[in-house]
């Protein structure tokens, strides 16, 4: 079965989770390990990301689209173009809670964005047993680009479909282009304010990377994520 939860804090167990954020975290992560950074580090809070500074990690974080005080750089995928250490930790509103909320009930989690959306159709469509697509909202209100995805992710799968799902594909099918959706939503509308528009023409991108991030393991209350393997 094939389901999704338009709200990070709906996640439910299934054998197979798949994160959306895509604007930004998700991007993030998965440019981060298409970059050369081993892996990211996803903390729930900014004082849990803060409490894991170590030397060869690089402290990345957001709120209400800003760097945060104490952090080496924000939320943008373009920041992690060249790796500046091993590790990257990461702590955002919306994207880094709902990861972690979903590695809480699923033993196999996926990252998923437009950059890897090709990948992450393919990987997911190797996995056995139900499938739950994780859209991580902003602030406790359902987006649209993530429902995009998510919907984009349904219609190129076969299997059995919930409503919630069939609602998603519907949705994908009504733009024509990806950055339509990514502009029409209300979640960019705060990255346009910090300045960042350039941001949102970067995770419109569809396909330019086979790198499916995933959970490797929960080391407490922080997901470690990896790149996944073949």
């Amino acid at each position: 079965m094939i389901d999704v939860a338009f709200l990070g804090t709906a996640a439910r167990p299934a054998a197979t989770s798949v994160v959306i954020d895509v604007l930004r975290a998700t991007s993030t992560i998965t440019h981060a390990l298409s970059s050369g950074y081993e892996r990211v580090l996803v903390a729930a809070s900014l004082e849990g990301a803060l409490a894991l500074d170590a030397e060869g990690r690089v402290l990345a974080g957001e709120r209400d689209c800003q760097r945060p005080p104490g952090f080496e750089l924000g939320n943008s995928p373009q920041d992690m173009t060249t790796p500046r250490g091993a590790e990257l930790v990461l702590a955002t509103t919306n994207g880094a809670p709902a990861i972690v909320a979903a590695a809480a009930v699923s033993d196999e989690v996926l990252v998923a964005c437009l950059l890897n959306l090709e990948a992450v159709v393919a990987a997911v469509a190797a996995s056995a047993g139900d499938v739950l697509l994780v859209c991580a909202g902003t602030n406790g209100r359902v987006t649209l680009e993530d429902a995009y995805l998510a919907g984009r992710v349904v219609a190129a799968l076969a299997g059995e479909r919930t409503d919630a799902a069939r609602i998603a594909e519907a949705l994908a099918g009504s733009f024509e282009r990806p950055l339509d959706a990514l502009q029409a939503s209300a979640g960019s509308t705060g990255i346009r304010a910090a300045g960042l528009d350039a941001d949102i023409d970067f995770c419109a991108q569809e396909s330019v990377t086979g790198v499916v991030p995933r959970l490797a393991r929960m080391d407490g209350e922080t997901a470690v994520i990896e790149r996944r393997n073949p």
